[in-house]
């Protein structure tokens, strides 16, 4: 269950949830189901990790954080 105490049952309730969320600031949140199978397994190097810029946040940086373009 959601903080709503809407039961996560399948991907289009939670696609649901998350397209109807809004901030104080009126930020609308766009998200669809992908559907696209992707090759399991697959690695990234160290070199391609270190080629990107990465913005952690200071709370679990290791699951919260960004991707920006290069300047």
């Amino acid at each position: 269950r959601n903080w709503r105490g809407v039961p996560l049952e399948s991907h289009q309730v939670v696609v649901n949830l998350v397209s109807s969320t809004r901030t104080g600031k009126g930020l609308e949140v766009h998200c669809r189901v992908d559907a696209n199978e992707y090759e399991k397994g697959r690695k990234v190097s160290d070199a391609e990790m270190a080629n990107l810029n990465i913005k952690r946040n200071a709370f679990h940086g290791d699951w919260n954080y960004e991707i920006r373009p290069r300047q």
